[in-house]
């Protein structure tokens, strides 16, 4: 394929993901490369694209499992697509599958691509889980890199092995690596620091779970979502995650997760760990409509920001939102349907605060004024991470095909998903009615 930039506009074919479980339940005996499987096959028949016609496959994971350490390859494979395709694997945390639809944009635009699938897939329900540093030393020395061959040799590597590294293993930790605070810590203290109280984070979670389970009394979910079929059970077709019980009074009782004396931040205003995988077709327009598929949306631009680990770890929307309107001359009002990756309650509040805060505006944006207020009826309005759950590797994905739904159902013009990752990273993505 000749590489040239394209002057057509990237479309948005569909998108679909699997039922999103919390971890541990439904999918307890699924690798993540089996989630990911279904979700393109879902697509695939969703769709009704030649999978001839595919170029590529992208998706997002992080925690990866050694044994498909290129998983998009895996997924593809599963899922029968032909083995002609290529297939990488990316990882950015919590926005992976937000990279994967980007570089799938990006190979489009640059010609060398006329069809991708991007996505992402997660399994927490099997965790690579580490034992000791000691003992996998200990490990690695006996069989690949010193391999003594005496009984004295061998026995020599035991010094200093105590019964505790043989048993005990390494706690995966959900954590930033820069400041070894976990993303809960961080969420208190960001609350702490902006004033955001435990009472305003348990309305917004009660209002998230109340979303949640309205919608899919509804059918709104429906479009979206493909079903999975687990050993020994039958189809799996919906959301184990949203709970009709999950109110304002009830959630108020819960303890802190994180800061046990003074925190505000509890297992009922967090995301919590959850499987399942994402995917969507990205394509040149001209291709598209040579297939005869109906868009329903284009991928307009996007923005990538890096900010303070310590300070605005949770802040990625506001910055990335903040820089995509700049870039394409956009005001807030402007945008009719906002999904933005809920981690935390308060890093929800805290983001839609710094965005309607001309102080912050001023000293990080170099704003003259706040870029303004986004309204609650334009915001994650089916639910969001708080009650879907949030697969780090696939959350990307459901974003953008919740959002090209929303766009059709409402009639309006633009959108834009947003989420902030491990590292302080922030993305944002402009989508277009396609309609």
């Amino acid at each position: 394929m000749e590489t040239r930039r394209k002057t057509t506009r990237v479309a948005v074919i569909d998108g679909c993901r699997t039922p999103f479980l919390r971890s541990g339940t439904g999918y307890y005996d699924l690798m993540a490369w089996e989630l990911g499987r279904w979700a393109v096959k879902g697509l695939i028949a969703k769709t009704g694209v030649d999978q001839d016609a595919i170029d590529h496959v992208i998706m997002g994971t992080v925690a990866s499992d050694i044994s498909t350490t290129n998983v998009a390859r895996e997924i593809m494979l599963g899922a029968g697509l032909p083995n002609s395709i290529p297939a990488h694997t990316c990882t950015v945390a919590c926005i992976s599958a937000n990279a994967a639809i980007t570089s799938g944009y990006e190979m489009i635009c640059s010609g060398n691509a006329d069809a991708v699938i991007a996505g992402g897939t997660e399994s927490f329900s099997d965790p690579d889980i580490k034992i000791s540093k000691k003992f996998r030393r200990l490990i690695l020395d006996m069989t690949m890199y010193r391999r003594p061959k005496s009984l004295t040799g061998k026995l020599r590597l035991f010094k200093g092995m105590r019964p505790a590294d043989f048993i005990i293993p390494e706690s995966p930790a959900l954590g930033e690596y820069a400041t070894r605070l976990t993303m809960g810590q961080t969420a208190d203290r960001l609350a702490k620091r902006l004033g955001i109280s435990r009472e305003d984070q348990d309305s917004y979670a009660a209002l998230s779970h109340q979303r949640a389970v309205d919608a899919a009394t509804a059918g709104k979910l429906k479009n979206e979502i493909v079903p999975v079929v687990a050993p020994g059970a039958n189809a799996i077709v919906s959301d184990n995650g949203p709970r009709s019980d999950a109110k304002y009074d009830t959630l108020l009782r819960l303890r802190p997760a994180f800061y046990k004396k003074h925190g505000t931040v509890t297992a009922g205003n967090s995301s919590f760990l959850t499987d399942g995988a994402s995917a969507v077709l990205l394509m040149n327009e001209d291709k598209a409509k040579a297939l005869g598929l109906k868009p329903k949306a284009y991928i307009h631009t996007y923005a990538y920001t890096a900010q303070d680990p310590w300070e605005e770890l949770l802040l990625g929307p506001a910055f990335a939102i903040a820089g995509l309107l700049r870039k394409v001359g956009l005001e807030l009002s402007e945008i009719g349907v906002f999904e933005i990756h809920e981690a935390f309650s308060a890093q929800m509040l805290a983001n839609l605060r710094c965005l309607d805060s001309n102080e912050f505006c001023a000293a990080r944006l170099g704003l003259p004024a706040k870029i303004g207020q986004i309204e609650m009826h334009r915001l994650n309005v089916y639910g969001g991470s708080l009650s879907l759950g949030h697969p780090f590797g696939a959350t990307g994905g459901r974003l953008l095909t919740t959002c090209i739904n929303r766009l059709n159902e409402t009639k309006e013009q633009f959108g834009i998903i947003a989420g902030c990752a491990a590292g302080a990273v922030g993305n944002a993505i402009l989508l277009e009615n396609a309609a």
